[in-house]
Formats: C-alpha cells, structure tokens, sequence
C-alpha cells in the first residue's frame, strides 16, 4: 500500500485479478530447401509470394521449394519460415549468374540406369564408361556380376558386384569408395542384375569452389539437419517459437537427382521428426519418394521407413501443377500444399478441425489417382491419401499421424493439444515467483478454465457441457507442503479432445407397415 502524508484526492490503480489465457498461432510453416538466391541457413520470415520472390527467387526449374511456398500461400498459408541449403553459411546471397536456372548443391551428373541402379560420375569426374559383364567364375549366382569402370582407355575400378542388399558385395556398398562414379537404387524398381552392356556416363560439373572461410559446399544429410550451435538447417529453427509445421520438400528433388539416396532421405525424415518431437509444439509434414505405386508406397512405409511418431505425417500422392519455370505442367510433393490446408483450416474452422476434405487449390492432377481399395492399403498405416472426385476437385482424404498410439492417432488431437499446451504456457508467466498459496492456486484455476470453456464453446472439446469436457486440478492435493517448500506449483489438467468423423455409416432398412423397426 502506497503511504500518504498529504492531503488530497489520490487514485491508484489496482491489478486486476484474472489474467485472460490467449490463444497462440496455430499456422507457421517452416521450409527447408533450395532457392535462386538469399541467404542461407538464415531462417527467414516471408508473409506472401511476392516477399518471397523478392528474397529468393522465383519458381527454378528442378527445385520444388518454390512450389511448396506458392502452394502454401495459394492454399490459406500466412506466415512462414525458408531456410535456403545448398550451401555454406558464408557463401554469398546474390542470384545465381545462370539466370536462376542453377539449382544450389547440384553437382551431380544426371545418372544412367543400369538395371534397379543408378549410376553417375562423381563431382568433376570427366571421360568415364562403366561396363557390366558376367562374374568370373563357373556358374556364378544370378545375382552376380561384373562391373569395369574405364577412364579413358585404362580400366580404372572393378568390383565383383550383387544385386542383393544384405551380401558384402552389393553394388551400392561397394561403389561407396569409388573415386569415379556414385551408385544409388532406382526407388521404387526392382533390383535386377543389369544386362551386359557398355555405357559412358555424362560428365559431372566441378565441385563448387571453397568459400571464404575455406568449407566446401556440400550436400548431404547433414546440410539439411544442420547445427544447432551454428543455427544451420533444422538447428536455426530451434529458436523460433511459432512455427507449427516443417516441410523439407527438396529433399526429395535432392534424391531424384541423385545428389543423396534413399538412406540420406531417411536419416533427413528422421531428424525432421526428432526436431519437432524435441520441440513439442510443432509437426513434420512429410513427402513419400516419387514414383511409387500404391502397394510401393505400402512397403516402404512399413519396411523401409517404419516411422512411429506422434508429430509426424505423411501425404501421397505428389500433385501436378502448372510449372512457369518450364512452361509446363509438373510432379511436385504435396507438403507445401498441405501446409497451407492445414492454414486454411485453422483460419476458417480451427485447430480442431481435421485439415481434410478440403481442396487443394492449385493442384491440376495428380501423379496417380487411387482408387478406395488402394486407399485401403494405406489409411490404416498412416498414410494421407490425396484423391480426386469427380465433380469436387482434389481433395485430402486422410487425416492421420504417423503414430502406432491410438490416443494419438488423428492429426487434429496432435495440434490441439500443441495448441492449448503452448496457449496456456504462455498465458501463465506471471504465476513465476507469485506467494504459492491458495490465492495463487484459485487465479490458476480461474484462468485456464476460462480459457478451456471457451474452446469448449468454440466446439475443440467433447463433451455436453463444460465439466465433461476439462477438469483443471490445483489445490493443496496435488500441491503439498514438499512441493511448496521445492518452489512448485502443480496443477493438473484433463482435456477430452473431439475426435473426426473417419467413417460416416448409414444404416438403411426395409420395411412396411405391418413392420416395426427395433433400436439396437
């Protein structure tokens, strides 16, 4: 209380008691990939297309992040992050002198396909043939061959290779130490013996030189997972607290090229979904390889990727649009596209709305339109289809995480929770170094019920009235003197989330006048 020696008319203002909880953001996309120009790994904040073709670019042919933001924006997207790779943290950010056709961190030659392989010259490697023949040997497997590596006119490299995967001599294994040539899987083929033949790789361009501080460009899973220290790739996002979602869409133009493989997609996918398990308030949106068929797409999910994850999803098939850079029509990932769904959605229903069946602004086809029973394959594994229905346009028709856990199992339920956890944590600061009493205990509860009635009026909690939708626990059961004397305050909360409508079933019945319908 303020002390007064004068007399006279004083006015104070009092602190109110209740400090509403506000909602936060629900909609910031973060995307990591290549770009004409700007910096790079330098999180940076774009608000529309035209701030983004100001800082970066343009749409560059073989690069899909431009893609992902124009169909971020296009489809409800209002603020998101772009992190350009490809590159040193120092290199410089004027545009490419190509006109912006260079694409950043492509130093690979296009590879020729050998049977289920992909075969390329290495970064600067010029005048190279590769030849296949049968392995020495009387009645050598059929799995079994012989592959001669010739620059110029010496045979520079032999191996004795296989096709199978898990033998010491696999191709891909053992060209890994090749000085001439880069060897991949061809995603989504089966792997054959290569017929006997002799093929002369394209040249591959020069590595990029050193940049100032003596780092060489590189490309690899590590360009894109970054430094936390150094704030590089996933690492620079660490402190931005609003994004919600994390689209790394040209880690798949990386592995079509065959600048990384499908190892190095999988370690990339899996530090994005460590990233955002480590940051608890944002989601991965993940890309399937292109190419695949249905039953393809079964079996790396299952047996190649075998992602688990809560904060995690994944969405196939990849979209056509209209490709200016080219002047034609092209196969993209969707999850830039989705990004700006799930905007949309929040913006027009929120978060508690699963982001699906809703339309895909932009996109004009799809890479392959499934049917239901290829859907069927899919849904159960977490597998977002994208369809298209006549007369309604392409559509998301599936709104699923990545995780095993049925409690976690919609997309929607993930969000929200990250909604009202980061609400509430938020809205609570000043509770800090407050008297722990029960005065202190009653503006807590206060507070967050208030805050959770109205998203339960809003419709983001099931229940017919509030108290079967939340309870919000802190007294002295959950808070007793030990606690107190450790400096805590604990209060519990339960929250029952609405779930979507997955399954629509109407049950119809025949019946006349002389019969009676029984409810069940």
């Amino acid at each position: 209380m303020p002390t007064y020696l004068t007399p006279g008319v004083y006015v104070e203002e009092v602190q109110s008691g209740a400090r509403p909880i506000e909602g936060v953001g629900t909609a910031v996309a973060a995307f990591v990939g290549f770009a004409q120009s700007g910096p790079f790994h330098t999180p940076t904040l774009v608000t529309s297309w035209d701030q983004y073709t100001q800082l970066f670019g343009g749409f560059t042919e073989g690069t899909y992040l431009p893609h992902a933001v124009y169909g971020y924006f296009a489809n409800g997207g209002g603020a998101a992050y772009v992190v350009r790779i490809g590159g040193s943290a120092e290199d410089s950010s004027a545009p490419a002198a190509d006109g912006g056709r260079h694409r950043p961190g492509n130093r690979a030659a296009q590879p020729v396909e050998l049977g289920g392989f992909l075969v390329a010259a290495r970064p600067g490697v010029t005048g190279v043939a590769v030849e296949v023949a049968d392995a020495g040997g009387e009645n050598p497997p059929e799995d079994r061959f012989k592959v001669l590596v010739r620059q110029g006119d010496q045979v520079a490299e032999t191996y004795e290779a296989s096709t199978r995967r898990n033998v010491k001599g696999y191709l891909v294994t053992q060209a890994r130490g090749s000085q001439l040539i880069e060897v991949t899987e061809q995603q989504g083929a089966a792997q054959s013996r290569p017929a006997n033949q002799t093929v002369t790789l394209p040249d591959a361009p020069a590595a990029p030189a050193a940049s100032g501080s003596g780092e060489v460009s590189r490309l690899g899973a590590a360009e894109y997972v970054g430094d936390t220290a150094a704030r590089t790739g996933f690492g620079g996002l660490e402190t931005i607290d609003e994004i919600t979602m994390v689209a790394v869409p040209d880690l798949m133009s990386a592995y079509r090229r065959g600048d990384i493989d499908a190892e190095g997609v999988r370690t990339v996918q899996l530090a994005v979904i460590a990233h955002c398990e480590q940051m608890g308030d944002r989601v991965a949106v993940l890309d399937t390889p292109p190419g695949l068929s249905a039953q393809q797409v079964r079996a790396w999910r299952n047996d190649e990727a075998g992602y688990d994850s809560r904060y995690a999803t994944l969405y196939y098939p990849w979209v056509r649009v209209f490709d200016p850079a080219a002047g034609r029509n092209t196969t993209v990932p969707p999850s830039g596209h989705v990004a700006g769904v799930w905007a949309r959605s929040d913006a027009e229903r929120g978060v508690h709305k699963a982001p699906a069946n809703e339309v895909i602004r932009g996109a004009v086809d799809l890479e392959l339109r499934l049917s239901k029973g290829e859907q069927d394959l899919l849904n159960p594994i977490g597998v977002n289809c994208v369809r298209a229905f006549p007369g309604r346009g392409i559509r998301i028709w599936g709104a699923r995480t990545l995780s095993s856990d049925p409690a976690w199992r919609y997309l929607n339920v993930r969000r929200l929770f990250n909604y009202l956890e980061e609400s509430i944590l938020l809205g609570t600061q000043w509770v800090v170094f407050e008297p722990n009493d029960d005065r202190l205990w009653s503006s807590i509860r206060r507070n967050v019920t208030a805050f959770l009635t109205e998203e339960w009026r809003r419709g983001a909690l099931f229940g017919r009235t509030a108290e079967e939708a939340f309870y919000v626990k802190c007294d002295r059961d959950n808070n007793p003197q030990e606690s107190i004397d450790q400096g805590r305050v604990v209060c519990e909360i339960g929250v029952s989330p609405v779930k979507p409508a997955e399954f629509v079933v109407f049950r119809l019945a025949q019946f006349s006048d002389s019969t009676s319908l029984i409810d069940e």
